[in-house]
């Protein structure tokens, strides 16, 4: 038995690993960055141990620090979660050459599944059906643009070692090839430190759907059963659920069994999962699914399966890695169902651009029966840019896939965070979509319906009770507004109109609120919502509100803020601050710089002074939070000034290039 557990990972999965761990009696440790140093991963691990700096590079990825940790604690074991080093092999290697437990399969198990040309020779070998595709050697460019024509457009380039979506490009057309691929190689050098591609066919509508194995050390392998990841952005997954949705008796027996074969094809030992492309064109058949890859790792995603099998995947991996075994299959059994949001630092009405910095308001909805929420964060800590943006994982349960959806969204409801953007208002519309909620699903279905995912900018309801919260909020703000007093016509039992302006972001809001019966109306430009059913209630930080808007329930956080109200609904926090006419004239020259949206690295400057360019052209490449960022042009123009080259850093708000007018450089 495992005595103590080093857990050489950070944030939420290694919090997870830790519950777990100290429910079955083992001493944890945990290792961290300067970044991390108040983490709550740091504080919860019976003992802990500082790597290095913030950059993953510099300490999370150090193998050789993290072994001497395990030595100087004691620690007879090593669980590395997921990213980082949970699938290096040499890692693996040091750790028995040091004595150390690894909580993970054998090496020769991590190389063979970690190169994907490999791995899919290996599987054909097994008689695991595989997607058609180039995997051969010659990495010429022109040599692989051949081969993407012979195995005809649209096809996928995927990094050999690559992985979580990073060095992935879909290509429709000859053209756009070469392009891609330069793209593509860049990418997966900086990720994996290896820039070698493969070229697949990409299959017409298709769907993800992986199998959750497990094997031990006499040879046993059993599988608990699939996940559907179909719902995807830029290759990574948004929304997991299991079981996967139409799956049937004969198409699971026939992909669980290909799956332990995968495992059983390298010796699989402990938590894997092998990932199959499946074709969603109809119903699912026998033959319609391929292999893509096997993770030699827990996933993101692991616990929908933990909630439809009762089943904790940690502790048996830590039984496995002891020696112990794998239950029986046929003990093995599904109980509902269950769907992971996965909570990002982004702001899809900004194109999703990445969000970093402090938590100031952090708050989780209530977990309980079918409720349950990972995290790595809290209150008071921050987001920081050299990590993955992934804020928390939001899991329901329900004996239906319909009602784990509606509790899923209604935990988005719940949620609360300021100032850091985030996601969860899209993913609440994904949640209850009505395609999705058909189980209509493809890889491609973010990309269908973006339209309908992305929320509003303002949205009337929201409008609405940041007014009430202006109102009943004055003694709060201090004397910042006073709606009585302004010069709107407005009089208390007189005229049933309030109107008022907000800043929203960069954008001037008027809002008008006015009393018809005994609803609410508030109009925002031209769009019009109806509030009934309206209550308050006061709590510490400011009030809460519960209503109908056009005949659907919905709940709302109305707080005070710096200069002006903050108010969290549906999944999103919108500030609405008090106008501020020096703000408004501000926004107005913004159009003449492309400034950095957030902290990153300059990657690529694709312009230099004095070129003219177009709406829409990439001026410049940012790297953040491990993705990269195209910058364009804002309008048409000259280049005037560039102040970044190529491998700088720049901050948030940075003025990276400004533009001149044509008018102006032909006038000169």
């Amino acid at each position: 038995m495992i005595k103590t557990l080093l857990i050489a990972n950070r944030g939420e999965i290694a919090r997870r690993v830790m519950r777990t761990a100290k429910r079955m009696g083992i001493r944890t440790v945990a290792v961290y960055s300067d970044a991390d140093a108040n983490a709550p991963h740091v504080r919860e691990a019976d003992e802990s141990i500082l790597l290095g700096p913030a950059p993953a590079s510099e300490s999370y990825l150090l193998g050789d620090k993290i072994i001497e940790a395990a030595i100087v604690t004691g620690a007879d074991a090593i669980h590395p979660g997921y990213g980082f080093l949970s699938e290096n092999a040499a890692f693996a290697e040091a750790c028995a050459r040091n004595d150390i437990t690894f909580v993970g399969p054998s090496p020769d198990a991590i190389r063979a599944m970690g190169l994907k040309d490999q791995a899919k020779a290996l599987m054909e070998k097994a008689g695991v059906p595989v997607t058609p595709g180039y995997h051969g050697e010659n990495q010429d460019p022109d040599h692989l643009a051949a081969e993407a024509g012979t195995i005809g457009f649209p096809v996928l380039i995927k990094a050999v070692a690559g992985g979580g979506g990073k060095g992935m490009r879909k290509v429709d057309a000859a053209e756009d090839f070469l392009a891609a691929l330069d793209s593509c190689k860049r990418e997966s050098s900086k990720s994996f430190g290896d820039d070698r591609v493969l070229i697949e066919k990409f299959i017409t509508n298709p769907r993800h759907i992986e199998v959750q194995v497990f094997g031990d050390s006499r040879g046993r392998v059993v599988h608990l059963y699939e996940r559907d990841c179909s719902l995807q952005r830029r290759h990574q997954k948004v929304i997991e659920e299991a079981p996967a949705p139409g799956m049937t008796p004969n198409v699971r027996q026939a992909m669980g069994s290909a799956a332990i074969n995968a495992a059983r094809a390298v010796g699989y030992v402990g938590a894997g999962t092998v990932e199959f492309i499946v074709d969603g064109s109809g119903a699912l058949r026998e033959d319609g699914f391929f292999f893509m890859e096997m993770n030699t790792r827990l996933q993101v995603e692991h616990p929908v399966t933990e909630m439809v099998t009762g089943l904790d995947l940690v502790e048996l991996q830590l039984k496995v890695a002891a020696g112990g075994s794998v239950p029986e299959q046929d003990s093995i059994h599904l109980s509902g169902h269950a769907m992971e949001a996965r909570l990002y630092a982004e702001d899809p009405v900004a194109g999703f651009l990445p969000s970093t910095g402090p938590l100031e308001r952090l708050e989780f909805p209530q977990a309980g029966p079918g409720r349950r929420v990972d995290t790595g964060v809290e209150e008071g800590g921050e987001v920081s840019l050299y990590y993955d943006p992934m804020i928390a994982k939001l899991i329901a349960h329900g004996d239906t896939r319909t009602e784990s959806a509606h509790t899923l969204a209604e935990m988005i409801d719940e949620l609360v965070v300021y100032p850091v953007r985030t996601n969860a208002a899209f993913l609440r519309r994904a949640a209850v979509h009505e395609e999705f909620l058909a189980a209509r699903l493809s890889t491609g279905f973010i990309e269908t319906y973006l339209d309908d995912l992305i929320p509003a900018p303002v949205r009337p309801v929201d409008a609405a009770f940041a007014l009430l919260g202006a109102l009943d909020l004055r003694p709060v703000l201090a004397g910042a507004l006073d709606p009585f007093e302004a010069a709107d016509g407005w009089r208390l039992n007189s005229d049933p109109r309030l109107r008022h302006r907000f800043e929203v972001g960069d954008e001037i809001v008027t809002v008008v609120l006015q009393r018809v019966g005994h609803a609410l109306e508030v109009t925002v430009g031209t769009e019009t919502t109806r509030i009934t059913d309206l209550a308050i209630e006061s709590h510490d930080r400011g009030y809460g509100f519960e209503a109908r808007a056009d005949g659907l329930g919905l709940q709302a956080v109305c707080e005070a803020v710096d200069g002006g109200v903050l108010v969290a609904c549906r999944g999103r926090a919108t500030v609405f601050a008090f106008e501020n006419p020096e703000a408004a004239a501000d926004a107005m020259e913004a159009g003449d710089a492309v400034k950095a949206p957030m902290p990153g690295k300059v990657l690529a400057v694709n312009v230099k002074a004095g070129d003219r360019v177009t709406k829409g052209q990439a001026l410049v490449v940012l790297e953040a939070m491990k993705m990269e960022h195209a910058l364009a042009a804002p309008r048409d123009g000259v280049i005037g000034e560039l102040t970044v080259e190529a491998g700088g850093q720049v901050a948030e708000g940075d003025v990276l290039v400004a533009l001149e007018a044509l008018e102006q450089v032909v006038a000169a």
